[in-house]
């Protein structure tokens, strides 16, 4: 799912090796070099003048550390970076800009809200949502704010709780932000249709805001995908990448939708220039997995993929847990490995995607337990999502 608040998994997203087991980030010690020549990766700025040029105010940063306008700027940019690369890197450089200020407990509402984007993109959703309290409290009216906890609700899978700040959102944003807000946790406990309806009559009359424009569609867009209304699906992305053909999360959608289509091909040029974003390399090898003329290129990015995971593992970074379990069922065939990623990940967040990989890597391992864990939670938040039904059923 993509919102406004661009959530990280991370935008949500992002939320995913080639270990025998997985250690969570949080207990694994730092793989630090005996070595200061050894280069673990390299950060992608020589061929990104944006990337550049926020290297280079990252430098001036430097000389007035305490300039909160400028740290505020640095941030933003850095946290622009992580999700259109997918490298957590950037949240960190997003972090040092804002250190002055990181840990006091009345930091500016600037930082606070930087603050919380910073940490929801890292999945600490828990310290995120204290942030979004503590702006909220002071200023009710605060949108951003109000939009960003609604969206970090739905991912935790806290639906009521989402649909309630939607619905004090709407006082003070446009009818299009407004529908978006409730869209994802209406149509994820149990009236997709409602979710849809009111989306798409919103969209009706959308303003001028492109960005609001496009993001609406490609909520329309994955609402239309998991009720198995691919015509509509198909429409929706389509309209929401005539607006922006660069969007990484809307390539990554689209790139799933193509590849449950069985349109492997097809997903080559979407996502072939966006190899710098692990989400969009994943895709593109699982693209490349099922086309016989592309089996060099899949063995190639294969090993990129894997060495990527490795750099993320000795980074101490579990955020790409959604995408490794991935890798590991569909390219490496290690269902238990699978199986532990996604467990690991459905204990963080919630959304569709979470579940769906969390399902068909319980039917590889044939983990009876996890399959319960997985239709309980359909039965409770009553979710109308087709592809997971179908791995549930083994009909897929």
């Amino acid at each position: 799912m993509k919102g406004i608040a661009a959530m990280g998994s991370a935008a949500f997203g992002m939320a995913i090796i080639v270990l025998t087991v997985y250690v969570a980030g949080a207990s694994a010690a730092p793989y630090v070099p005996t070595d200061d020549a050894v280069v673990l990766e390299r950060l992608p700025e020589r061929g990104d003048p944006g990337l550049r040029e926020l290297k280079r105010m990252r430098a001036a940063l430097t000389a007035t550390p305490r300039d909160l306008d400028a740290a505020t700027l640095v941030a933003r940019r850095a946290i622009d970076a992580s999700r259109a690369t997918g490298d957590p890197r950037f949240l960190g450089q997003a972090q040092a800009a804002l250190s002055q200020w990181w840990t006091l407990p009345e930091a500016p509402p600037s930082v606070v809200l930087l603050r919380a984007t910073i940490r929801q993109s890292q999945h600490d959703f828990d310290g995120a949502l204290a942030d979004l309290d503590r702006l909220l409290r002071a200023n009710p009216r605060a949108a951003q704010a109000r939009l960003t906890r609604a969206t970090v609700l739905t991912v935790v899978g806290r639906f009521v709780e989402a649909q309630s700040d939607c619905r004090q959102l709407a006082a003070v944003t446009t009818p299009l932000v407004a529908a978006g807000c409730m869209a994802p946790p209406t149509s994820l406990s149990g009236e997709a249709e409602l979710a849809y309806t009111s989306l798409l009559q919103a969209l009706d009359r959308p303003g001028t805001d492109v960005g609001a424009i496009e993001w609406a569609l490609t909520l329309a867009a994955e609402i239309a995908q998991r009720r198995g209304d691919t015509v509509a699906a198909e429409q929706h992305f389509a309209a929401a990448l005539a607006l922006d053909p660069s969007d990484a999360y809307l390539k990554g959608a689209y790139a799933d939708f193509l590849l449950d289509s069985d349109r492997p091909r097809e997903v080559l040029p979407l996502v072939a220039s966006d190899i710098k974003n692990d989400a969009l390399l994943l895709r593109l090898l699982l693209a490349e997995q099922r086309v016989p003329d592309q089996r060099d290129a899949f063995a190639a990015h294969r090993a990129e993929m894997a060495a990527r995971f490795d750099a993320a593992r000795r980074r101490g970074d579990s955020l790409h847990r959604r995408e490794e379990a991935r890798f590991r069922l569909a390219v490496e065939g290690d269902s238990r490995g699978a199986l532990t990623l996604a467990r690991d990940n459905w204990n963080v967040q919630r959304e569709p995607a979470d579940l769906r990989i969390l399902v068909d890597a319980a039917r590889a391992a044939n983990d009876a337990p996890t399959l319960r864990l997985a239709t309980d939670w359909i039965a409770k938040t009553r979710l109308e999502d087709k592809a997971v039904v179908a791995a549930l059923a083994g009909t897929r």
